[in-house]
């Protein structure tokens, strides 16, 4: 997951996509087992982070070491127009295959949804997610506000290098 803590899923159970009982969201760097894509109309109250249209599209998938299946949004269709975000939200390969010069300590970071000095943006979203409010417009010289699925957590970069990291 490339969006993580900003896609929201649902558990999948009879062919149906169980809107009323949301799951979460989908951590940074989470592999998913995608079984199959299904369509779905989606009810008007459910705030699932993609435009409804008058259906959506849908990843079910199975997450390791759980039971059952979910599903996550992927696409929106209104009429006979179909747009899908699959690749701007899923890595297509392992990131550890795609971003293999990072040393074993980022790695390490990343996979413990951590953020440490020295990480840049890129690691660090990697590590905590997409969702955050910037101070500035130059990535790698500003400070980046994320939320870590309700936690806060402010980080100062300069020279694309976390300078300085708070809880808030």
């Amino acid at each position: 997951m490339k969006n993580g803590n900003t896609m929201p899923y649902f558990p999948y159970a009879g062919g149906q996509v169980e809107f009323s009982k949301r799951a979460g969201v989908i951590p940074p760097a989470q592999a998913l087992d995608v079984k199959k894509i299904v369509k779905a109309a989606v009810p008007a109250t459910v705030d699932d982070a993609l435009e409804h249209g008058t259906r959506q599209a849908f990843a079910v998938f199975a997450l390791p070491g759980t039971a059952g299946q979910f599903a996550t949004p992927i696409g929106a269709m209104q009429g006979s127009q179909e747009a899908y975000f699959a690749d701007q939200l899923f890595y297509l390969d392992d990131p550890h295959t795609i971003y293999s010069n990072w040393p074993k300590d980022v790695w390490a970071a990343v996979d413990a949804h951590q953020v440490k000095p020295g990480m840049s943006e890129l690691e660090s979203r990697m590590a905590i997610g997409m969702k955050m409010q910037t101070d500035g417009s130059t990535e790698g010289d500003r400070t980046v506000t994320y939320d870590d699925s309700g936690k806060h957590i402010a980080i100062t970069y300069v020279n694309n290098h976390a300078t300085a990291i708070k809880q808030q």
